[in-house]
């Protein structure tokens, strides 16, 4: 997966900058689970309005999931596979479809992110989407240019919330957050926001898997300057190191080149606040914001 370059404007869906592509509806395995459950309904005699009733959905939107236009949830997909009988053939899809929500240049990285047993994070622009509030994420999202619809918004914003459960995986994955002291000082989406945004963090700071760290602005030495990056470590496979920058992003799995992106990332967490301090430096923001 080394130096897989993507185009301008598939971009930055861990921290939200703009010209991300948007999920391909339509397409791939959104059609196929659609095509799939058309059938598995015709065959169990029931009619669209009758599906959506049994399931807790509109007509329109059984509909849509049936042509491939939106992404079914989880717990839709459960419940429509034991109403039409389907013998686990939806439920077979379910990750699948799961991954469609993301937009095509993330879906690699956030399968890895699911396995990773170890996670480093260094973010410089907004705070890392594992960390976001919904608040803080959908204000994120609402800033983009060219302007998200609303359905957009709701479905990135789902998405990104799914991610979080990755810190209620057992056994819990080891994660690591070094965030730029000027993304603590943005108050994306107003003070309010922030202030939950700020609650969020010292309530993640405080599971016994998780640290996060502050790099402060008046550092003399700071070892991040290229920019925002991931490190992810499978269980039994080598490192790979996850960048977003300018309209690109890359995953890279050479060995040399994650071997340097891990070293800058042990520096960079030398030179930040220690955990106990930054969640003091956080505590204090919160209080004067």
């Amino acid at each position: 997966m080394s130096g897989l370059v993507r185009e301008p404007g598939e971009t930055t869906a861990e921290q939200g900058e703009p010209g991300a592509a948007s999920p391909e509806p339509g397409t791939g395995i959104l059609r196929v689970f659609g095509r799939q459950m058309k059938l598995c309904r015709v065959r169990a005699g029931l009619e669209r309005p009758e599906v959506g009733a049994r399931t807790g959905y509109s007509p329109s939107t059984i509909a849509a999931y049936e042509q491939g236009r939106r992404i079914p949830p989880p717990r839709f997909i459960d419940a429509v596979d034991e109403l039409l009988d389907a013998g686990g053939l939806l439920k077979e899809m379910k990750e699948e479809v799961a991954r469609a929500q993301y937009p095509a240049f993330f879906r690699d990285a956030a399968r890895l992110e699911a396995e990773a047993v170890e996670l480093w994070v260094y973010g410089t622009h907004a705070v890392p989407g594992l960390l976001q509030t919904e608040e803080y994420m959908r204000a994120v999202f609402e800033m983009w240019r060219p302007l998200l619809d609303e359905e957009s918004v709701q479905q990135r914003v789902a998405a990104r919330l799914a991610r979080q459960e990755v810190f209620a995986r057992k056994p819990a994955p080891l994660v690591s957050f070094v965030i730029d002291e000027s993304v603590l000082r943005r108050p994306l989406g107003g003070c309010a926001v922030m202030r939950g945004q700020m609650e969020q963090l010292l309530l993640v700071g405080a599971y016994r898997n998780v640290e996060i760290q502050v790099m402060p602005l008046d550092r003399e030495d700071n070892a991040g300057v290229d920019g925002p990056f991931t490190v992810l470590h499978r269980d039994g496979d080598d490192q790979v190191a996850y960048l977003e920058a300018q309209g690109r992003s890359t995953i890279v799995s050479e060995r040399t080149e994650v071997r340097g992106i891990v070293s800058r990332y042990g520096i960079i967490r030398a030179q930040a606040l220690t955990p106990r301090e930054s969640l003091a430096y956080i505590e204090k923001s919160l209080e004067e914001l």
